[in-house]
Order: C-alpha cells, then sequence, then structure tokens
C-alpha cells in the first residue's frame, strides 16, 4: 500500500509505515511530474564489485592476479632488513637517508645542503662530500641504534662514482650495507 504524502512516499511494511525519500521529475514527453525513488545522499548508492560497500568506501588496490603467488621472502624481507638507505645526487648537492621500510620513518638524514656541512665542504657535489656525507648519516644511524641497512640502486642510477663514495663511507664507518644489484 502507498501513500503519497507531501514530497515523501510512505511504504506500508507489516504494522509500520516507512517514508521513502523521492524526487520529482518530469517525464520527457509528458510534461506530468512524476516521483521516483532517490537515496539519502541524493544519488543512488552505488556498490562495489562485491555489492558490500557503498561506493564512497575506499577500496583496497586489487591484484592483477589473485592466484599469483608471494614468497615468504616478498612476506617476510621488510622485517628482516627493516633499515633501507637512499641516496639521491644531483648536481648541486648530495643527500642520504636511512629509512625504516615497515613504518617509513626516516631515522638518520645527512645532506651537504645543511648548514653545518654546507660552511665546511669546499664544494657540495663532489666525491669528498659524499665521502663526508656517509660519515655523518653513519653517526647519525649509530645515535638511532641503526648498524645495518640494504641498499638497492634505482634504475638508472649505476653503482659507481659518487653513489658507491656514501656506501663505501658508511661501511668504513660502522654501518653494515647489503648492497643488492640485479
Amino acid at each position: 500500500m502507498l501513500k503519497l504524502v507531501s514530497e515523501t512516499l510512505c511504504v506500508r511494511v507489516g504494522q509500520i509505515i516507512r517514508p521513502v525519500l523521492c524526487a520529482q521529475i518530469s517525464g520527457f514527453h509528458t510534461a506530468k511530474p512524476c516521483l521516483a525513488p532517490r537515496s539519502f545522499f541524493g544519488v543512488e548508492d552505488f556498490l562495489d564489485d562485491d555489492n558490500s560497500r557503498p561506493y564512497t568506501y575506499q577500496k583496497g588496490k586489487k591484484s592483477k592476479n589473485p592466484n599469483k603467488h608471494v614468497s615468504f621472502k616478498q612476506r617476510t624481507v621488510a622485517y628482516m632488513e627493516p633499515f633501507t638507505l637512499d641516496v639521491f645526487i644531483s648536481k648541486r648537492f648530495v643527500s642520504a637517508s636511512i629509512t625504516h621500510r615497515v613504518t617509513c620513518k626516516q631515522v638518520a638524514v645527512a645532506g651537504t645542503n645543511s648548514k653545518d656541512i654546507k660552511a665546511v665542504l669546499k664544494s657540495r657535489s663532489d666525491i669528498p662530500a659524499c665521502l663526508s656525507v656517509g660519515q655523518i648519516l653513519a653517526d647519525r644511524a649509530r645515535e638511532a641504534d641503526v648498524y645495518t641497512a640494504s641498499y638497492t640502486p634505482r634504475d638508472r642510477d649505476k653503482f659507481e662514482g659518487k653513489i658507491r663514495a656514501v656506501v663505501q663511507s658508511l661501511i668504513d664507518n660502522g654501518i653494515d650495507i647489503k648492497v643488492y644489484l640485479d
């Protein structure tokens, strides 16, 4: 049983009368207004693929291959080797940081753009600058109780020259670095 009450459509369910929100739309060929049900938010409540959640929630990223096997090493490497080394070298300066892989927090940072290092160095992007960045980063990492880290060079980087100088300086100053080359 349906009753029209001031733009609200009421539906009788058992002994309970529940209001249903309606939008007033006019027909295309007929100029008569008709009532169409609409959602509380003013748009239809679209559901995701599983029809379990409204579209307003963020969905997790779905794997392209849900049956793909993830190895034990892939699942545990972030916990077995929690610290990673990141080295950035530009034409003007050198910076390096040690980051905790699980929490994404930087444990130690050193760069030639900082005030204390900038004043001492002759050039901010040569090999002696890379060695000093490695030495300062090693001191700051030891203060944070970090003694091991892993380093994987980016695709465009070669493990030679300035990058190798930063890593070698860290190793010489007591930080064990595992270098993964493909």
